[in-house]
């Protein structure tokens, strides 16, 4: 089915073959009927075994430029935060420690955007469907990781994430991808209700993503939805993420 000899395909799953080219890793996608983001996995992999990308290993992005900082501002009351490579929140409007409940209890070098969905003892009752958001979440990670194997950040959060949960342990040797991009969150509010975002993620150099949640339509419930965010960010005071 991928067009290629059992001698040499043996030798592919044996580690024997390292360096396959892309009508062999086309084939292969196509014999696995991999999806687009799986298919793009394959080629990372790929490529690292060959050593067709250089090695990795960099510390992650952490500046925090001053027209990052005053966007999160200006789109205000909509929550939204900077993430580093790592999912570390780097900057923050107080809206998003408003819609995420003990957020803004942790100190600023532990808050991290997947190590609060897995390890803070608000998430589980936060997210509606969380057991979805984790295996999003966890398809995210691996994909951030594909990228760069030896990036030994990344590999510390998934070492601490595999010892402190075991639905992340479960979830991880599942070997999903998936790029975080725009979707939608349903949340279960202890203050507001349940309530329902759209996000939209938009991606930066240096491994660096902005997330801006807003409501899904311009109603009264969304208007309802800013007016409780916005109320609640008055009454936080996280300590400064930087």
């Amino acid at each position: 089915m991928a067009g290629l000899s059992i001698q040499y395909y043996t030798r592919l799953e044996q580690g024997r073959e390292n360096n396959p080219g892309g009508a062999v890793l086309d084939g292969i996608a196509s014999a696995l009927r991999l999806n687009e983001e799986e298919h793009a996995h394959l080629y990372a992999l790929a490529n690292h075994a060959a050593e067709r990308v250089p090695a990795g290993g960099a510390p992650a992005d952490r500046e925090v430029r001053p027209g990052i900082r005053a966007l999160l501002e200006r789109v205000r009351p909509w929550p939204a935060y900077l993430l580093s490579r790592t999912s570390d929140i780097l900057a923050a409007n107080p809206e998003v420690f408003a819609l995420l409940p003990g957020l803004a209890d942790w100190a600023p070098e532990r808050r991290n955007s997947i190590r609060y969905l897995f390890l803070h003892p608000m998430a589980r009752e936060l997210f509606a469907d969380w057991e979805r958001a984790a295996l999003s979440t966890t398809a995210q990670l691996r994909s951030l990781l594909a990228a760069d194997p030896r990036d030994r950040e990344l590999a510390a959060l998934v070492d601490e994430l595999t010892e402190e949960s075991a639905e992340f342990a479960a979830q991880w040797q599942r070997y999903d991808v998936r790029r975080r991009r725009s979707d939608q969150e349903t949340y279960r509010h202890p203050q507001l209700g349940e309530i329902t975002l759209a996000f939209e993620v938009l991606r930066m150099e240096g491994g660096q993503r902005i997330t801006i949640y807003q409501p899904q339509a311009p109603d009264e419930e969304g208007r309802r939805v800013l007016r409780g965010l916005s109320e609640l960010a008055t009454k936080v005071r996280p300590e400064a993420t930087d």
